[in-house]
């Protein structure tokens, strides 16, 4: 027999309920909801029937979970959050299906933010109070705004400022190699030469960058608030040195993330196979240059985040 709360003044007309949901003041929840277990929905929402709702989820006072809503395990939905089904509604005028909006497990949707219809909210990201997210949001991303845009990425690792921990290797010329936290992930700092004729910064391929490279490429001219890579190798490896202005790296193994300011010429990071890879926070004057240990082959990348911890998570 299901054990669960349901508030006297709730109308719950589904039994597609599961163990310790608690269902508070005025709560209306149509035939169809499916709803899992231990979840928490506050007074005054209402759940419409084509609508599932994953495990040890919130959803707090005045949330209205239209038709086409996916929400995953252990998402927090803030209080009078609005989400969309129809991107032109009209009255009595109905589409033959509703949009299909997913929030994917661990996200986060602060008080009175609005998500428009189809798009989806990745797995561990945070959507700011008050944002109108207007499209989908990579996974483990920060969102804020009208529309709403990255302003950050959730880490549970490294931090930028690296210079503060132990170098894994230091050379006579101030060159060094940090480890950031994520799988092999590597910070370097290059030797660099101060000139009054110019400045000089120098590495040197399979001493100091683990591979010998044999294709290059450029990044210039990125809008500041657009966000590049977000995707991984099976088994290219790959170096970057931001030779121009300013750009983070966000760096993640499918259990840790970390995130990197490439700020000066002399700075790179290394990324092993493996490692989801994304670049934002570009300045306007930015150059990222990329070497690669291989050709272009499309069928290398992993451009599917939950492909990608599904691999990581693989024995072998």
């Amino acid at each position: 027999m299901t054990k669960n709360f349901i508030h006297p003044s709730a109308d719950v007309q589904s039994d597609k309920i599961g163990e310790n949901t608690r269902v508070w003041q005025y709560v209306v929840i149509l035939p169809e909801a499916t709803i899992g277990s231990d979840v928490n929905v506050c007074s005054h929402c209402l759940i419409e029937n084509d609508v599932v709702i994953g495990d040890r989820s919130t959803i707090k006072s005045g949330v209205y979970v239209w038709d086409g809503l996916r929400i995953g395990n252990d998402v927090f939905v803030g209080p009078n959050v609005t989400f969309t089904n129809d991107k032109f509604p009209r009255s009595k005028v109905f589409p033959e299906t509703f949009l299909q909006t997913i929030i994917q497990d661990g996200a986060s949707i602060g008080g009175g933010a609005v998500i428009l219809p189809g798009i989806t909210i990745g797995t561990g990201a945070m959507v700011g109070a008050g944002a109108v997210v207007t499209k989908s949001v990579p996974p483990y991303a920060i969102v804020a705004g009208s529309p709403a845009r990255i302003t950050g990425y959730v880490e549970n690792a490294g931090s930028s400022d690296l210079e503060t921990s132990e170098p894994a290797l230091t050379g006579p010329h101030k060159e060094s190699i940090f480890r950031v936290g994520v799988g092999d992930v590597t910070l370097h700092n290059f030797k660099l030469v101060p000139d009054m004729r110019g400045d000089l910064s120098v590495g040197e391929f399979e001493k100091e960058i683990p591979f010998t490279p044999k294709r290059y490429f450029l990044v210039f001219n990125v809008p500041s608030q657009k966000t590049r890579g977000e995707h991984a190798h099976h088994k290219c490896h790959q170096f970057l040195i931001c030779v121009k202005g300013s750009c983070a790296v966000v760096v993640d193994d499918g259990k840790n993330r970390a995130e990197v300011m490439l700020d000066a010429p002399n700075k790179g990071i290394y990324l092993p196979p493996m490692t989801w890879g994304i670049q934002y926070k570009y300045s306007e004057d930015a150059v990222l240059l990329v070497f690669t240990s291989d050709y272009y082959d499309a069928g290398d990348y992993i451009r599917n985040y939950t492909d990608f911890t599904n691999l990581t998570s693989t024995p072998g």
